[in-house]
């Protein structure tokens, strides 16, 4: 058996093979698209996988709170803002023409499509379970409310139906709430192919580390300033901190010296930084998997993160990184890994050659699986050449 936290991605020969050539027309309800501000790992992962099914023939759309792009292989359909969607998502599916299967994407406050829509057949695609963030983001009872929505009424709601989990440690979170072990599908997600060597770009020659995501309270990118004043003394260099989010002005405010916030960043600029970070610092409170890490281990990055669920999944403590309990521990890792570049540079050796096992394609394979195998349980066939409109 696999030890924990090791990836053992199936190779693209032994990942599940579609079921059917059927053209379904496939429907995401999710809460962003990924040209939104807001936009992370979870509008990644579904630009992936609508993207792919498109590619297979599956008419795919998007339906989203704004803002949303018109340049994609799929269509994407904007639905209200960041919270009338969940009000105006039943309107917003009717107006679909025959929708085959239904993916709705649970990133904290659920839609409960099977509700409003029981006709449609549907399955849910979860990244992470808020449990334990709702009464950071929200006062009581908002809070309550919302924990008792992702909860209670999502495993009822979605009786019966397919889950889709980004990582094991997700699957079990799940099971937690009350769904079936038998009906949750692990899709892990993959990595762009940065295959070329000299696509690498070399370290940079001081100190450089970096952490990279939204600036949200659970990203305790807090916690990660405090840390840097006692190891800024031992290691020197730079801490950069890429990303935006409702969480910048206060952070900018408190950050000491030697902190670079460099806002939303582009493509080419995060390759640039991955690459010539020494050490990604991913100080999250909790994750479904965390795709920035495997960005940076396919660059050759290690990472320095919490021994938490889903980091667990995606980093191999002691070999692609280091995992800490304590904060204090999250310290030691830190100046510790810094001061060793012969094991930085075997643990960022180690981290890309498990990166490089995942493929994008293979998750799509995957998840093309389970889109087959969902309507194969609904009985639903689709009609030929049908498009949603």
């Amino acid at each position: 058996m696999d030890s924990p936290g090791v990836l053992r991605p199936p190779s693209r020969e032994s990942a599940p093979r579609a079921l059917t050539a059927t053209r379904a027309h496939v429907a995401f309800l999710s809460l962003r698209d990924l040209a939104s501000p807001a936009a992370g790992g979870s509008e990644l992962l579904i630009d992936k996988l609508a993207a792919g099914l498109a590619r297979r023939g599956h008419p795919t759309t998007l339906v989203c709170g704004g803002p949303v792009s018109a340049e994609r292989p799929y269509r994407v359909r904007r639905n209200g803002g960041p919270y009338s969607q969940f009000l105006t998502a039943p309107r917003a599916v009717r107006r679909l023409e025959r929708v085959d299967l239904l993916v709705e994407v649970c990133n904290g406050l659920p839609y409960l499509a099977p509700a409003w829509s029981p006709r449609t057949p549907s399955l849910c695609l979860v990244n992470h379970v808020h449990r334990e963030l709702w009464p950071l983001r929200y006062p009581w009872p908002i809070a309550a409310l919302g924990r008792y929505a992702e909860t209670v009424l999502l495993p009822r709601v979605h009786r019966g139906n397919l889950f889709v989990a980004v990582s094991e440690s997700t699957a079990q979170a799940l099971t937690d709430i009350g769904v079936s072990r038998d009906r949750i599908r692990v899709v892990t997600n993959g990595v762009e192919d940065v295959t070329e060597p000299a696509a690498l770009l070399p370290k940079a020659p001081e100190p450089l580390f970096l952490a990279l995501g939204r600036l949200a309270e659970y990203k305790r990118i807090d916690l990660l300033l405090r840390l840097w004043d006692r190891v800024r003394p031992v290691t020197g260099g730079t801490l950069v901190v890429a990303g935006d989010g409702p969480e910048r002005e206060r952070l900018e405010a408190m950050a000491g010296p030697r902190v670079l916030f460099t806002g939303r960043i582009d493509e080419q600029t995060k390759h640039e930084l991955l690459c010539r970070a020494w050490l990604l610092l991913h100080p999250s409170q909790v994750e479904g998997w965390g795709l920035v890490v495997t960005e940076a281990a396919v660059r050759r990055t290690p990472t320095v993160g919490f021994r938490i669920p889903g980091l667990t999944d995606s980093v191999a403590d002691g070999t692609t990184g280091l995992l800490a309990p304590t904060e204090g521990a999250f310290a030691s890792a830190w100046a510790g890994l810094a001061l060793d570049p012969a094991r930085r540079r075997a643990m960022g050796a180690a981290a890309r050659s498990c990166a490089l096992g995942l493929r994008w394609h293979t998750t799509v394979d995957r998840f093309a699986a389970v889109v087959d195998e969902a309507l194969h349980r609904a009985g639903r066939v689709a009609r030929p050449g049908r498009e949603g409109r």
